[in-house]
């Protein structure tokens, strides 16, 4: 059984498209996602049509929140407002219930899935370091768990101690806990502008993060076509 696990595609098209290819090139029988399907980029809708006919395991991001609401955007950053509430337009009544209807986590196949974190996942924290994942660990009842928000690949684990780093391919050990996140789809923030995803080998325990090149050009025109910041197409090309 292998598990395409997906994150933060955040309503980029091109990036989904291209990692759905390299998911069947990989053989994957499953998928889960992470959260933040719409959000910052210019087809949330095309992008939320995939992910519901797929009929997968989904948790909701902050903004599949965001955008499925209309609460005042106080506190956001400028580009960020700007793009939440050009979504908000772009969904339907039924798109938006559906990611209100979301859990903030989920149990699949013996693994956990969240976007944030598991302390308080409806708080929106971000787990950069081996203090934050082990607030999450606490609450951890499975040996892994997969978490997206902050579009940086990084696995965290925990025996004894809690250790973290950046990660290719490893294997799963008996008695240790696992806390990893899967980089983003749409909108990578390592400084590598490939999209990012993880395969999760349940039959050879092993996770191997993988990265898939896409068309970047036509996304960040959509994004300017669509009067959406600037800064949303540049950081594209930069992966950050």
């Amino acid at each position: 059984m292998r598990f395409a696990i997906i994150a933060d595609i955040h309503a980029n098209l091109e990036a989904l498209q291209a990692v759905l290819e390299d998911i069947r090139e990989q053989k994957c029988t499953h998928y889960a996602c992470l959260g933040d399907v719409v959000g910052y980029n210019a087809n949330p809708k095309e992008c939320l049509d995939i992910i519901r006919q797929m009929n997968i395991p989904v948790v909701k991001g902050n903004h599949d929140e965001y955008c499925s609401t209309d609460d005042p955007l106080d506190g956001f950053n400028p580009a960020a407002a700007a793009a939440v509430a050009w979504t908000r337009k772009q969904l339907s009544e039924d798109d938006r219930q559906w990611l209100r209807d979301l859990k903030y986590q989920r149990l699949v196949n013996g693994f956990t899935i969240v976007h944030a974190t598991l302390d308080a996942p409806q708080r929106w924290g971000y787990v950069f370091d081996k203090l934050a994942a082990a607030a999450s660990f606490t609450y951890q009842n499975t040996p892994v768990c997969f978490f997206g928000h902050t579009h940086v690949p990084v696995a965290f684990m925990r025996d004894t101690v809690v250790r973290g780093g950046t990660y290719s391919k490893f294997k799963i050990e008996a008695g240790k806990k696992y806390f990893i996140n899967v980089g983003a789809v749409g909108q990578p923030r390592d400084n590598n502008p490939k999209a990012a995803y993880v395969i999760y080998d349940l039959d050879e325990s092993t996770i191997e993060l993988r990265r898939v090149e896409y068309d970047v050009a036509k996304a960040q025109k959509k994004i300017r076509d669509a009067g959406l910041p600037e800064r949303l197409a540049e950081r594209l090309a930069l992966g950050r």
